[in-house]
């Protein structure tokens, strides 16, 4: 690691060296995981958003017809 940080720190401007790089996790080899939610959990989240939408509308109705009576 000493002899890294002691080559990390040469550079000559004459020579076209770039600054020295920074290791950071960044640099790690792994691949990143998708942004999308697997397809179970987005079947489940339609089925959440329909069951919403029928626990509104049954809400909404049942307000109605307490409200005749």
């Amino acid at each position: 690691m000493e002899g890294w940080a002691r080559n990390a720190e040469v550079e000559y401007a004459y020579s076209g060296a770039t600054p020295a790089h920074r290791r950071t996790m960044a640099d790690m080899l792994w691949s990143d995981p998708e942004n999308e939610p697997p397809e179970e959990l987005r079947d489940m989240q339609e089925k959440l958003r329909r069951l919403g939408l029928l626990m509104a509308v049954a809400m909404v109705l049942a307000m109605i017809v307490l409200g005749v009576r």
